[in-house]
């Protein structure tokens, strides 16, 4: 079929009577879907593009169709603070918000998600299934940027269809689906692709919330048919595995968005008793390449995606993806080892490596070492910018360890670590400032270095 000329259904639901969506005490056929998302494509008014800010996964997902169904393109930012709304609404004006929050906030153009009609749409018969043209762009995406602002990639259709149909066959389910609990949020790349993609496209019936602590995310996994798969992060996982409850049967994990140790990915699979597989891409290429950690450290591309070194920085481990869904030639951000059978290694990011004094580490080498030291729970390093009258940079290190000093900690570091590398200062805090997606926003790092300065001058 040629690709400039393909369409592909809105769901890939020949039963409509099929369930798409669990809710607590609710399912969601996909005629119901269908109906809803006609109903609010009608209601999306002028704008060219719509903000979905939709928490709940199904309202999220009824609002991409109904965009795709007035012509309209999503805009789906990772973080919806004052500041991310501004710089978007900046760079895209004619936009309005979609959101179900009980009460609005901003003072940018909204719609609330239209609840008070659910009810009448369930007797309501289903439209035919649309197609959409492949070419046609839908979505975009956002990275932060090297200013902090939001840096949109356009995904078309066509693309993003391929890319679910390739991760359905990468994890062995497009030929038996699975039922997906997710607790990456919907706007986030790999919460997009491994939940919302995998529903409209893999027949994969999802949870419609966003389970954040271990009690809500085992009974999200009760509520939900078997096979299930559970998508996630590490810092999740971790907190479900630590909870001590029992976990309802699972065929399998699927985890991104932060590195993964080994020792967990070996745990959970113990724990679980399932195969537990670790997903690679970036905001800017989508899912590319897959894992199972307990077996391998080397991940697997998916079909279709090429490596291509790039020296234009001189540097050697630095490579390009493209083909498949990527919709054009991207520099990775980490530097990989491609080995001889085409799989590669994970070296690092770039701006994970540290070079202090003529010494080279990295932030993720130096976060593993000061983890591993007994009685400490978490911990993480990172480097501000260089304050006035510095000529470098110096590494800082946020620390839980409820029964530990930091002079303790210090010594235990300076048989680990290069005296280049100890962290100045060493800051012990309660708890590490996670995001939904398990990552540590620099922000909000940097937020705690400023309040331990200024509790020094008190």
């Amino acid at each position: 079929m040629n690709s400039k000329s393909a369409a592909y259904p809105l769901i890939d639901y020949p039963d409509l009577d099929r369930i798409m969506v669990y809710r607590p005490h609710t399912r969601i056929t996909a005629g119901r879907f269908l109906v809803e998302a006609q109903r609010l494509a009608g209601r999306l008014g002028p704008a060219a593009h719509v903000l979905n800010l939709c928490q709940d996964r199904y309202h999220f997902m009824v609002g991409l169709a109904a965009a795709i169904l007035a012509g309209k393109i999503s805009l789906l930012p990772s973080t919806h603070t004052d500041d991310t709304l501004r710089q978007l609404f900046g760079t895209f004006p004619n936009s309005i918000c979609l959101h179900d929050l009980p009460n609005w906030p901003h003072v940018y153009p909204q719609i609330a998600y239209p609840v008070d009609e659910v009810e009448a749409v369930v007797d309501t018969p289903a439209p035919p299934i649309p197609l959409i043209d492949s070419a046609r762009p839908v979505v975009y995406v956002f990275t932060s940027g090297s200013t902090g602002h939001p840096v949109p990639h356009i995904k078309t259709w066509g693309k993003l269809v391929l890319n679910s149909r390739t991760a359905a066959k990468a994890l062995g389910i497009h030929a038996d689906p699975v039922s997906i609990v997710g607790t990456v949020p919907p706007q986030h790349m790999f919460g997009f692709e491994s939940t919302v993609l995998l529903c409209l496209q893999g027949r994969c019936p999802i949870w419609s919330g966003k389970p954040f602590y271990p009690a809500d995310i085992v009974a999200a996994l009760a509520d939900m048919p078997e096979p299930r798969m559970l998508v996630s992060t590490p810092f999740h996982l971790e907190s479900l595995l630590d909870s001590g409850m029992t976990v309802p049967p699972v065929a399998q994990v699927l985890l991104a968005t932060a590195p993964l140790a080994q020792d967990l990915a070996e745990r959970a699979e113990q724990q679980l008793n399932v195969p537990l597989r670790e997903i690679y891409g970036c905001t800017e290429t989508g899912q590319i390449a897959i894992r199972r950690p307990a077996e391998s450290p080397a991940w697997a591309l998916f079909p279709g995606i090429t490596l291509e070194a790039d020296y234009s920085d001189g540097e050697k481990w630095l490579y390009r993806a493209w083909g498949g869904h990527i919709e054009v030639p991207i520099a990775l951000s980490d530097r990989l080892e491609v080995l001889v059978d085409g799989r590669f290694l994970l070296l690092g990011r770039l701006a994970d490596q540290v070079n202090i004094a003529g010494k080279r580490s990295s932030l993720g080498f130096l976060t593993a070492q000061i983890k591993a030291i007994p009685g400490v729970t978490d911990g993480v390093f990172f480097q501000p910018e260089a304050r006035a009258g510095q000529a470098i940079s110096r590494l800082c290190a946020l620390v839980v360890a409820p029964d530990m000093t930091q002079a303790e900690i210090l010594s235990a570091l300076r048989t680990r670590l290069d005296p280049a590398f100890l962290p100045r200062p060493l800051i012990l805090v309660e708890a590490l400032p996670y995001n939904d997606t398990g990552k540590l926003p620099r922000a909000q790092l940097l937020a705690l270095l400023v309040h331990h300065r200024e509790s020094l001058k008190r």
